[in-house]
């Protein structure tokens, strides 16, 4: 039995970067001998074991054939006799391929280093085909270490596309990858990636199609849509926002995608349109509760966050009642992250002032201290009927509200 450190732990020590989790590869040995050892079997598609004391990941070498379409469509092949060389010649990238033996040694049979200190992703073989999760895998390490695509793994990946390989993602593998290359630190590099092997129109579309589309120029000096809805997530990464706020700006302009070319640049409506995009894209690749809800408002009321300080008590009370401000703060705050990532998504605007932020803070701090329950309250108390009582209390509610965001402002 022999024993290597291999992928991404390898990978990122020699970047110098920090290493999260290690992944191990057995060579030489069987099922039975690693569970007489105390592994614990946890692989449903192939030999994987958890070490008894650290609970880090062993699996034992293996090849695999491709059996049918999809990224499960493989028949894996686990035996003492497989090499090393072999178990890492059916990865996807020569920078994954790296492993390290237990006396320190590299291994290196795909010169991975070499690409790395060029910063390049290249594949390894011509199997990189079979498996259509590489081209999402890829276009997230552009975003992730900024390498450029080696131009024939750029070829493969756009031969996966037109064959239709990508058709066959399941929903659930699709958002998990564009939900990890929304969280590298420039996640515009793998839509752009994305978008040069074609698959970024067979996957996301609605993005797909904001490139080309002009807006106005006094507001969007970068005119493009697609540009400035990279411009946005890439600044939503450089304040560290969360998943729900970075989705929330990737999707908050869809609808001008399909505003028709004789209504360019303006696009009159498509706040509305967008939150019916975003409902069909976040039904069709499965995006979560929150990220999909937080999108849906900053889709409806972006531009109305924009012009926050033309807004009227009343209209913001609305807003804020709609947005569920006061019973998520938190969300509330996401949301209005989200809005300044779409102000700030363009070219020299990343450093401007956004008082809109801080105003409707300010609105909702000064709603929020309305005792909602003493109104109702006082309200029982009086000859009002029962009937017309949840009307009323909603009306009063309100109207002390839009009082104290008047009376905050003067």
């Amino acid at each position: 039995m022999k024993i290597y450190r291999v992928g991404g732990s390898v990978r990122d020590e020699l970047l110098g970067l920090p290493v999260k989790d290690h992944d191990y590869v057995v060579v030489g040995s069987n099922p039975e001998e690693m569970v007489q050892h105390g592994f614990r079997p946890v692989g449903k598609d192939f030999p994987v074991f958890l070490h008894p004391q650290t609970q880090e990941q062993y699996a034992l070498a293996r090849t695999e054939r491709k059996v049918s379409r999809g990224y499960k469509g493989f028949e894996v092949f686990a035996f003492p006799e497989v090499t090393l060389q072999e178990d890492l010649a059916r990865r996807d990238l020569t920078i994954n391929a790296i492993a390290k033996d237990q006396n320190g040694n590299i291994i290196d049979p795909f010169n991975g280093i070499a690409d790395l200190e060029a910063g390049i992703l290249r594949h390894i073989s011509p199997a990189f085909v079979e498996d259509p999760v590489r081209v999402l895998r890829v276009a997230r390490f552009a975003a992730r270490f900024g390498f450029h695509i080696a131009p024939e793994t750029l070829d493969l990946m756009r031969e996966m596309v037109h064959n239709g390989e990508t058709e066959a993602l399941v929903p659930e593998r699709v958002w998990q990858e564009i939900a990890r290359g929304l969280m590298e630190h420039h996640p515009s590099r793998m839509f752009y990636a994305l978008r040069e092997c074609s698959a970024l129109s067979r996957i996301i579309p609605e993005v797909d199609a904001l490139f080309g589309v002009p807006q106005p120029a006094q507001s969007h000096p970068e005119v493009d849509t697609g540009v400035h809805v990279m411009m946005a997530i890439d600044y939503a990464a450089s304040r560290q926002y969360s998943l729900t706020v970075r989705f929330a700006a990737l999707t908050h302009d869809l609808g001008k995608g399909t505003t028709p070319p004789d209504e360019w640049p303006r696009h009159i409506g498509h706040e509305m349109r967008s939150v019916a995009l975003v409902k069909d894209l976040s039904e069709r690749i499965r995006i979560p509760k929150e990220e999909r809800d937080l999108a849906l408002l900053v889709a409806r009321f972006h531009g109305d966050v924009h012009r926050a300080e033309e807004l009227r008590s009343a209209t913001i009370a609305d807003m804020l009642q709609v947005t569920d401000a006061y019973r998520k703060p938190n969300r509330f705050q996401a949301f209005l992250e989200a809005c300044a990532c779409d102000f700030h998504g363009r070219p020299g605007y990343a450093g401007k002032p956004y008082p809109q932020f801080e105003r409707l803070i300010k609105a909702f701090t000064a709603a929020r201290n309305v005792d909602a329950g003493a109104i109702a309250a006082e309200l029982k108390r009086s000859d009002v009927d029962p009937a017309d009582l949840p009307k009323l209390i909603n009306a009063r509610v309100r109207e002390a509200r839009i009082a104290e965001i008047t009376n905050c402002f003067s």
